[in-house]
């Protein structure tokens, strides 16, 4: 009874470890990763490459499937290019076992230590990230220790030794096992990790480690396909795709298990080692071998799950999607993302609604009306929810003010879109009665609403770069904007005390003016927003 507590005890040191790992590689190098994720390209061999060392550096091929949903789900990436990423991926969870099967826990003990004294006692933030780093990869170290110990004790049970034997002997019962644990556990690196144990306490055969292997490799798409299944076309077809790679490898190795485990028994003189082998071996090849088909890999994943035009279609947001929440530092990229659309949409509605006042057209009016109410007002919506529940997660500091920020900002860019849709009702006003502008009112107005506009784009564009000299830029037009403002307005004042423009001319005109001035001021906090930020992240910034 002893020996099963222990067995537990070290499993879930050993899943707290990775986790804790993941989340710390997931804080130091998540912005970064989903920065070159952006960049994959057609270029297989480069996804693949890329697939691998994230996948190594993040310690988790489900963060890295996230990243890839969302880059799908928003268009960014296609399933091909993400196919080419998952072949990477296979090769880089095998990091995991060949570590663990290093003889390193002498040291577990103090990397501990050393991860404990980083995250309390150095109050630099980046140092903490490593510390957890160093904590997380010290438990696995310590949960492989009490595994290792507690298996050869339980080895001694009659029953449980008579299993292992059926397990060592019939493999297929092993990838049965493999693919029933995994799916419990949600982690093939942790039934890896715990095969590897086995193997340190002799209590396996190499075939019922291969055979364990084999279900592990099936076992951990199903994580995948649970969390696919509500979401998106594209989602299931990149859950899809990588089932497709898993199995057919399986079917490949399954029928040579007692070859295989003859081949790699020469490459180690270890037991652990040579599982560890088995599994990098198992992978690589696997990947070369299904390199040439990428295409026809996501043709099959196209078919097993075809888009539905009607619901893309009713897709309100573009960006956000809730999986996003497992990773903070993807969800906050693609909460940015979608508020940049969002801006994007809100800046169109300025341009057709001062156009419709201009030039009297009821089109671009109707256009307007249907962006505010179908667009502007049910993606805030989302947003806003999408940031709240991000605020419950577990953030850092930096990531903190990112959201406060975002949040902010939305109820900017929202209120642009309300502004757009007044001066498109100001312009239905006007076509409907007829009620014309003078010249000089017509060209004040043409002026304003064209520098209104493009002091709100490149505020956009200062955001999306994160560029602080664009956004200082956008502050001083801001003031000159103002300048110009008032100078229409005196204007105005002085054409109607002279009779050139009609009274009811005034509440459209006047009250455009203002509403154009409220949209340089929008755009005038999301400069210093970002100007803010940037000066925060200097490490030349006061604290």
């Amino acid at each position: 009874m002893l020996s099963f507590i222990q067995v537990l005890g070290g499993l879930a040191l050993f899943l707290f470890g990775i986790s804790m790992l993941s989340s710390g590689m997931e804080k130091l190098a998540g912005n970064q990763i989903q920065k070159w994720l952006d960049r994959v390209t057609s270029n297989r061999l480069k996804s693949a490459a890329f697939g691998a060392v994230g996948t190594a550096v993040l310690q988790s091929s489900g963060l890295l499937m996230v990243m890839m949903i969302g880059l799908i789900n928003a268009n960014l990436m296609t399933v091909e290019q993400s196919v080419g990423v998952m072949l990477g991926q296979e090769i880089g969870t095998t990091l995991t076992a060949q570590i663990v099967a290093f003889k390193v826990g002498d040291f577990s003990l103090l990397l501990v230590v050393v991860g404990l004294v980083l995250m309390e006692f150095f109050p630099n933030r980046d140092w903490r990230k490593y510390g957890q780093i160093f904590m997380g990869l010290g438990l696995v170290l310590v949960g492989m220790s009490f595994m290792s110990e507690a298996l050869g004790a339980l080895v001694e049970i009659p029953w449980v030794g008579s299993a292992l034997t059926t397990i060592g002997q019939r493999p297929w019962i092993g990838l049965l096992t493999g693919i029933v644990v995994t799916s419990i556990t949600q982690s093939s690196s942790a039934v890896m990790s715990i095969v590897v144990a086995m193997g340190m306490s002799d209590v396996i055969t190499l075939q019922g480690a291969v055979g364990v292997m084999l279900g592990a490799n099936i076992g951990s798409c199903i994580t995948g396909l649970t969390a696919a299944i509500r979401l998106s076309p594209t989602a299931r077809q990149a859950s899809f795709a990588q089932i497709l790679i898993n199995v057919i490898g399986v079917l490949l190795f399954l029928p040579f298990i007692s070859q295989f485990a003859g081949i790699v028994e020469n490459t180690a003189a270890q037991l652990p080692r040579q599982i560890a082998n088995a599994h990098t071996i198992f992978n690589v090849v696997v990947s070369i071998l299904m390199f040439p088909f990428v295409p026809q890999i996501a043709a099959v994943a196209k078919r097993l799950a075809p888009a539905d035009p009607e619901k893309e279609k009713a897709k309100v947001t573009q960006f956000i999607d809730e999986m996003q929440y497992a990773v903070p530092a993807v969800a906050l990229n693609e909460a940015a993302r979608e508020l940049f659309h969002l801006g994007e949409v809100t800046s169109e509605m300025i341009e057709l609604s001062c156009n419709a006042l201009i030039n009297l057209d009821t089109t671009n009016v109707e256009r307007v009306l249907v962006m505010e109410d179908k667009v502007v007002d049910m993606v805030t919506k989302e947003l806003e929810e999408f940031v709240d529940t991000l605020m419950r997660s577990d953030l850092s500091r930096a990531q903190h003010k990112r959201v406060f920020q975002i949040k902010n900002l939305l109820h900017d860019i929202e209120r642009v879109g309300d502004m757009a849709e007044d001066i498109a009702l100001y312009a239905r006003e006007r076509a409907a009665t007829m009620v014309p502008f003078s010249d000089e009112a017509t060209r004040d107005l043409i002026d304003l609403s064209r520098n209104a506009h493009e002091n709100y784009r490149q505020a956009l564009i200062a955001f999306r770069d994160g560029d602080a000299e664009l956004a200082d830029k956008v502050c001083k037009a801001e003031s000159e904007f103002d300048l110009l403002y008032w100078k229409a307005r005196e204007m105005h004042i002085r054409r109607i005390k002279a009779g050139l423009c009609l009274p009811e001319a005034d509440v459209i005109f006047t009250e455009t003016l203002r509403l154009l001035e409220r949209i340089s001021d929008h755009a005038d906090n999301l400069g210093i927003s970002v100007s803010r930020s940037a000066n925060q992240r200097s490490p030349a910034a006061t604290p």
